[in-house]
């Protein structure tokens, strides 16, 4: 029997429209755009304003745009997962509301929190139902309406994150394409540096944990930022070393949480500039769904064949990469 491969067939994404300029940050809290851009490289991110819309809104939309593109029916969808850090509640699980909304009938669905690094970990996971030969058509959503959970009177936080959500479709191939390798780690002493204080079983919503600001992200820059540089370079060359890639032909997928964490990526590795996808310019770090995001705006750059390395450090501390061979061309 020939072995089976998860391949992405399709992508799918949705943005809201609404821009938050630097410009208007300064208004809000004591910064710049100079400040912003040179610490963090962000030029502007989206936010989805409408109080009555949230995270399994835009996956819909996103999952909408990936079957409509792929002329796939909702009811063909065998699994469908949600990577989230911002789930519209508790419980049910978002990837249960997005089923709904799109008519995925047929789909089981759950959700998948390892902040940053939740595509990648939730890439991996869907690989293997596929690749186990059961399901035919698994979708995946990165989506975070990170603005949730944003306090907009915090300079050193609220310039970096955004909203946004883009889907992939994984089926079955026989060919050596799609997930091919993975390096996945996590080191659970690094929450104290990254966590939300608030609003979990430990310590519960009250008034006194509203009142204190409790359930926004906090964040402690400087241990964060220097893990994620030496973790997301270190799993980055793993994979490129393990398998043997030409650093001067693979893509780099990275994470986009800083311009200068991807930087050292791709000095690290050696890789070309413009082989290293960037947008943190145009939407700032949108958590789960920053790598699908990437696929969005460079999948008619790629063609059948292409080695992409997948990397991304985040919340737990959790990090890992993915060898990934692009398995279509975009007509």
């Amino acid at each position: 029997m020939e072995k089976i491969n998860a391949a992405i067939t399709g992508v799918g994404c949705y943005i809201p429209d609404y821009v938050l300029t630097n410009e208007e940050l300064s208004r809000m809290v004591d910064t710049s755009d100079e400040w912003i851009m040179t610490r963090i490289g962000i030029k502007e991110r989206r936010i989805l304003r409408d109080p009555d819309k949230a995270t399994a809104y835009m996956a819909e939309q996103a999952v909408d745009d990936l079957l409509r593109k792929k002329g796939v029916s909702p009811e063909e969808i065998d699994l469908l997962v949600c990577a989230t850090v911002t789930p519209d509640m508790r419980f049910p699980a978002t990837a249960c509301l997005v089923a709904d909304k799109v008519g995925a009938r047929n789909a089981f669905a759950f959700d998948i929190n390892s902040g940053c690094s939740g595509f990648v970990f939730a890439l991996s996971a869907v690989s293997h139902y596929v690749e186990s030969g059961r399901y035919k058509k698994v979708v995946l959503v990165g989506a975070e309406k990170m603005s949730s959970m944003v306090d907009y009177t915090d300079r050193s936080t609220c310039p970096i994150f955004g909203d946004g959500a883009a889907a992939v479709l994984l089926e079955p191939v026989t060919e050596q394409l799609g997930v091919l390798d993975e390096d996945l780690h996590s080191d659970g002493s690094g929450w104290i540096h990254l966590h939300m204080k608030a609003g979990g079983s430990l310590i519960p919503p009250s008034h006194e944990t509203v009142d204190k600001r409790m359930h926004y992200i906090y964040q402690e820059g400087q241990p964060v930022f220097k893990w994620a540089v030496s973790k997301m370079a270190d799993t980055a060359e793993t994979i490129v070393k393990r398998n043997n890639l030409d650093p001067s032909h693979v893509w780099i997928v990275p994470h986009q949480a800083n311009l200068r964490i991807i930087d050292a990526v791709q000095k690290r590795l050696d890789v070309p500039k413009e082989h290293v996808m960037i947008n943190i310019q145009k939407y700032g770090n949108t958590t789960s769904a920053t790598i699908p995001l990437l696929f969005c705006e460079w999948e008619k750059q790629l063609k059948k064949g292409d080695d992409l390395v997948l990397c991304a450090f985040g919340a737990g501390f959790s990090w890992g990469g993915i060898w990934l061979k692009w398995a279509y061309d975009t007509k």
